[in-house]
């Protein structure tokens, strides 16, 4: 054997190092992660969590032990800008402080976020205070969800749901279910903007053409927990012009 001596490289200066724990379940948002950090200055890094077939409030709360085993799968060596828990009903059982807690046992991050913290900053940010929402769960899982937002100050006076138990079936569901559903309970005045929940959901697509149809915002847990990650991490000095530095 010969043996050879190298140089060490070290990661390229002005990259997000972000983390993002998914669902086993879960078959969507890695794919539109990637469509919507294509070209920009970020390096992504991916774990998995146990997950139960069946989505129930207490099947998600389960999740609350896997959670520092997930986050310790990241790569050791990367101090993180920021980690992503990629569930947003799971969060508003589990509570968005715990699952900070629970990440960070895990791993080395400056922040940690979820998708729910974040369409709470992204509503927060852009003055909505009433949702249309739309889930693909059955009502006790969504009830979860909807206490959380209010607890924060958002309601969702319309609510509609694909009454789904099962996690494999959600991925299933098309976007042009989505995008039909969507736009039916957007309409309601009642409504600001449409939150699409679940990072399992399919939203990426008919987001755009639901916003187009209604003339209101259209946020999804990808859209949104993309958003507050790239915020978090500081993500938009890294893109400024170098003059506005």
């Amino acid at each position: 054997m010969t043996a050879f001596s190298y140089t060490a490289d070290t990661p390229p200066a002005g990259e997000a190092q972000m983390g993002l724990i998914v669902l086993k379940a879960d078959e969507t948002i890695e794919a539109e992660f990637r469509r919507i950090f294509r070209g920009r200055p970020a390096r992504l890094f991916v774990t998995r969590i146990p997950s139960a077939p069946e989505v129930t409030p207490e099947t998600l709360a389960e999740m609350t032990a896997s959670l520092p085993a997930a986050a310790s799968l990241l790569p050791d060596p990367v101090d993180f800008d920021v980690v992503g828990y990629a569930c947003t009903s799971a969060s508003s059982v589990i509570g968005a402080d715990r699952v900070g807690e629970l990440v960070q046992s895990g791993c080395r991050t400056r922040a940690v976020t979820n998708p729910l913290s974040a369409v709470i900053a992204q509503c927060k940010s852009r003055g909505i205070s009433r949702l249309a929402l739309l889930s693909p769960y059955v009502e006790s899982v969504s009830d979860t969800l909807r206490t959380a937002l209010a607890a924060a100050g958002i309601e969702t006076p319309v609510f509609g749901s694909f009454n789904e138990a099962e996690e494999a079936r959600v991925a299933r569901i098309s976007a042009a279910s989505v995008a039909e559903a969507a736009t039916q309970l957007g309409r309601d005045s009642a409504a600001q903007a449409v939150f699409l929940s679940c990072t399992n959901l399919r939203t990426l697509a008919p987001a755009p053409l639901i916003e187009a149809a209604l003339g209101k915002p259209v946020l999804s847990s990808n859209l949104a927990l993309a958003w507050h990650m790239a915020a978090l991490s500081g993500m938009a000095d890294r893109t400024a012009p170098a003059a506005s530095r």
